[in-house]
C-alpha cells in the first residue's frame, strides 16, 4: 500500500489543500493529513481539534484520507504511519525554493521522498493567511474553503 503524508499547520485547511489531497489520491492508496502541533511555536487561529474536524468533514466520504495531529519531526511522523511519500503543494517559485530545501533535508534524514504538486491556477492566490484575514474581518470565506466546511465552527474556533 502506497501511503503519503500531507503535513502542515492547516490553519485553516483551504480549498487549495483539499485539491492537492484529491489529486494525490490518483497515485497513492492513502493520504494521512498530519496537522503539526508544536507547543513552542506561534499560537494558532484555530485549535488543532477544530482543524481536524474541518478536514474530516471535507473528506467524510473518502475512506482513503485520515487526519491526525503530531508533535514530532515530519519524517518521524511519516515512519509512524508507514508513509513512503511526503506530499506538498506549491503555489509559486518562492514556495518551490522553500519546499526543495525541506525535501532535501527530509530525504537526507529518512530516505523519504517528497512529491510536489502545483496548486491549480484558480487556487494559487489562496493561503491560510488570506483566509484568516478574510474571516477576521467578518467576510465570507466559503469560496476559499473545502466542501462541508461549517463556517460557524470556524468562527467559534
Amino acid at each position: 500500500m502506497k501511503i503519503a503524508i500531507f503535513p502542515g499547520s492547516f490553519d485553516p485547511f483551504t480549498i487549495g489543500h483539499y485539491s492537492i489531497v484529491k489529486r494525490a489520491l490518483v497515485f497513492v492508496d492513502k493520504v494521512v493529513i498530519g496537522i503539526g502541533v508544536n507547543q513552542a511555536k506561534r499560537r494558532t487561529y484555530f485549535s488543532a481539534e477544530a482543524r481536524m474536524e474541518i478536514i474530516r468533514k471535507a473528506f467524510a466520504n473518502e475512506p482513503r484520507v485520515e487526519v491526525r495531529s503530531y508533535d514530532a519531526m515530519t519524517v518521524d511522523f511519516a515512519k509512524e504511519v508507514n508513509a513512503t511519500i511526503i506530499l506538498r503543494g506549491i503555489r509559486s517559485i518562492q514556495d518551490f525554493e522553500y519546499e526543495k530545501t525541506i525535501a532535501d533535508a527530509n530525504r537526507a534524514l529518512s530516505g523519504i521522498d517528497t512529491i510536489l504538486l502545483f496548486t491549480e491556477p484558480q487556487h494559487s492566490y489562496i493561503s491560510s493567511t488570506v483566509v484568516r484575514d478574510v474571516l477576521q474581518y467578518g467576510k465570507d470565506a466559503s469560496e476559499f474553503l473545502p466542501p462541508n466546511t461549517d463556517l460557524s465552527t470556524l468562527k467559534n474556533k
